[in-house]
């Protein structure tokens, strides 16, 4: 089976999750994703802590290509890969691609129909000199705020906005795709991390313009919805329920056998059962004590009202949506680990949106790569015993 982005070839000079979010989802329709390292290796690929998963997840269908791109006869290789290539990717610092001679002004006169996506912290304006990480932007661009409880600010639980920005970096991509097919040219798209934290903000900003009161943390929020929360469970455990729309109201209360809740006056709709919040929240959650976890989520799925347990990462390898729906792609990663990952999120009639590659290994397709642009055996030994690329 075909997909999409056959036949289009890509040059990924990123690292950590931005840029390797923009390539991943690239290479999973299909492109070519040549994934560009120095000869010892992406930094990325040593991270520890949190950073472990990122090179294993954000790299499966790429190639690597380890070569010193600093060095003449790596810029050289560079400079005839770009006139082959319809798409460059780029997350390096402000200016640094420019310095380094691989600048869209630059790599235009070499490829005319050449996308270049410069994914950075900022966009145009005071900031865009600034270097940027997830945290810093979740920080100042009011993510962190409305993630903690008052007075604590705190980070999202993934890389949020790395992912996001890298999506839209995707998204202008494939925009710039469809515009190439008209005019036959290329062009510069730009996504940045500061940016794409406001664009998340922006049903919150809706909200305190219209108000004109100061927008509340989500912990500290009254919700749109009158259930619409996590609650204990009789055996010491948690369930998240919400209703959002009288159906559900009704079914939930027939399903929970509170059929006076249901007769209610006070409680006959959402806005209603709102303004009881102070007595009807601690009646529900007082409700919920009588039954355990299993018995409440059994409940809602018979009523068809909304409900979900509170799972940690590692219940995900287990899910049965997930794996029944084929939306798991076993994996070997690079220290020979064989595991599950997430595919892309998205279902496309008539193709098959699965691992094709492993995450590579250092220079796994440099020789490859090489030849295929006319290089010789000869040439690649000399240039591997000169530390020029590794292979």
């Amino acid at each position: 089976m075909s997909l999409p982005l056959e036949n289009i070839r890509v040059l990924e000079f990123t690292h950590a999750v931005m840029g390797p979010t923009t390539g991943l989802l690239l290479a999973d329709m299909g492109a070519e994703v040549i994934h560009i390292e120095p000869p010892q290796g992406d930094e990325t690929r040593r991270l520890k802590g949190f950073g472990t998963g990122y090179f294993p997840f954000y790299s499966r269908n790429k190639k690597s290509l380890a070569i010193d791109i600093k060095s003449t006869e790596g810029k050289k290789i560079i400079e005839q890969l770009v006139g082959t290539a319809d798409i460059v990717v780029e997350n390096f610092g402000p200016g640094t691609m420019d310095r380094l001679g691989y600048g869209y002004d630059h790599l235009k006169t070499i490829n005319t129909k050449l996308i270049y996506c410069s994914l950075k912290g900022f966009a145009s304006g005071p900031y865009e000199k600034r270097h940027a990480m997830d945290e810093v932007v979740q920080m100042m661009g009011g993510l962190a705020y409305m993630t903690g409880r008052p007075g604590d600010p705190l980070r999202a639980g993934t890389s949020i906005v790395d992912i996001t920005g890298g999506m839209f970096g995707y998204i202008g991509i494939l925009i710039a795709l469809y515009e190439r097919e008209k005019t036959g040219l290329g062009k510069e798209v730009k996504a940045s991390l500061f940016e794409t934290t406001a664009f998340l903000m922006g049903q919150h900003m809706a909200y305190g313009a219209i108000t004109k009161t100061p927008v509340p943390p989500m912990p500290a929020r009254v919700s749109a919805w009158s259930i619409y929360q996590i609650f204990n469970t009789k055996d010491h455990d948690q369930v998240f329920v919400g209703i959002i729309s009288e159906k559900h109201w009704e079914r939930f209360c027939e399903g929970f056998e509170k059929v006076d809740w249901k007769n209610d006056e006070r409680l006959r709709s959402n806005n209603l059962r709102i303004d009881n919040r102070e007595w009807f929240i601690p009646a529900v959650e007082s409700l919920m004590l009588n039954f355990t976890k299993q018995e409440i989520m059994d409940r809602c799925e018979k009523a068809g009202i909304t409900f979900a347990p509170i799972a940690r990462p590692e219940d995900l390898f287990h899910d049965p949506q997930l794996n029944e729906g084929n939306s798991l792609l076993t994996t070997t990663l690079p220290d020979g680990t064989i595991t599950k990952l997430p595919k892309t999120p998205i279902e496309y009639e008539g193709a098959d949106i699965a691992l094709r590659m492993n995450p590579p290994s250092i220079g796994e397709h440099t020789k490859a790569i090489l030849l295929g642009i006319g290089y010789t055996e000869g040439e690649i030994e000399q240039f591997n015993q000169q530390k020029i690329i590794a292979s």
